[in-house]
């Protein structure tokens, strides 16, 4: 690694200069749809660790129209960045392709026509892809930069079943499979720490999903066990160890050596409100994660793609 100050992975921030000369903002907002996994389509009890908000915790203004959420929170991240003029709007929470695609096209374009909006990415579900909605998709590919971000959260059906997931691994891939037909950049999402998964297991998770599907970004995510969620009760009746910091610096590094360097890592940690976080505690000093997790890179003279599977 010859310039001791650049990252030793891939990181969102270097890919988003890359591609368009500048930061830019990602701006997540509530597109207002539901999940079928909590309105009875598959279940009414949600995923286990999954919040109220179906991971929008952090969104101002929820309820306010898109376009007045998108400004708000702008007007926020320009407190600390003042000079960033670009920005991808990121429908976040929830499933954000589980509607019809009539809905789906007015919600969207709400906020595809504010000023200096340069891109769109939408987290969903690997089941709620169906093919009207992946040509929808398609075409909104070749107006602008699109990412699908997809919450698999982990590659061993016994523990999607433990965590009421509700689908299987095979429908991650499927889904995949059909993005990378019209060249979809798509992003996968996995959680360490679930219930009965080894670190082996966490490592495997990233290992799996490198080859077995045809992916350009990944988030890894720490769980967090917040209050009001299924979860704690798992936690509270000693069926769930929370990950230690060292232990999950140790499974993030040995994670990105088997990543291979053009796969962009868009998140190494996440963010859970203050007022609803459980545990692991630790998990609020997201820089000092981060910094731990650059300096064991660094201890071991290892990078992002060392030990890449292909």
């Amino acid at each position: 690694m010859s310039n001791q100050n650049e990252k030793r992975y891939y990181t969102w921030n270097k890919y988003l200069r890359q591609q368009f000369g500048s930061k830019i903002f990602k701006v997540p907002i509530d597109g207002g749809f539901s999940c079928p996994n909590r309105d009875g389509f598959f279940s009414t009890n949600g995923c286990t660790f999954c919040s109220i908000s179906g991971s929008g915790d952090t969104i101002i203004a929820p309820l306010d129209p898109l376009p007045q959420q998108f400004l708000k929170k702008v007007s926020s991240l320009h407190k600390k960045w003042k000079n960033v003029q670009k920005y991808i709007v990121y429908f976040q929470n929830f499933t954000n392709t589980y509607a019809h695609v009539k809905i789906l096209r007015e919600r969207y374009e709400q906020v595809l026509c504010l000023p200096n909006v340069v891109g769109i990415s939408i987290a969903t579900r690997p089941d709620c892809l169906p093919p009207e909605v992946i040509d929808y998709l398609a075409e909104l590919n070749q107006q602008l930069h699109l990412w699908v971000e997809l919450g698999l959260q982990t590659t061993f059906d016994t523990t999607s079943k433990l965590i009421n997931r509700a689908h299987s691994y095979q429908t991650y891939l499927t889904a995949v499979e059909n993005l990378r037909k019209h060249n979809i950049r798509t992003c996968t999402h996995l959680i360490n720490g679930l219930p009965e998964e080894t670190v082996e297991m966490m490592i495997e998770n990233v290992s799996r999903t490198i080859r077995d599907s045809d992916i350009q970004g990944i988030k890894l995510h720490l769980l967090h066990v917040m209050k009001n969620t299924a979860i704690l009760r798992d936690y509270h009746e000693g069926k769930l160890k929370l990950m230690e910091k060292n232990e999950y610096v140790d499974v993030i590094v040995r994670q990105l050596e088997l990543i291979p360097k053009n796969i962009v890592i868009h998140r190494l940690t996440g963010d859970a409100p203050r007022d609803l976080l459980i545990g692991p505690m630790w998990s609020f000093k997201k820089w000092e994660i981060l910094n731990a997790i650059d300096n064991e890179l660094i201890q071991r003279n290892t990078w992002q793609g060392k030990h890449a599977i292909k």
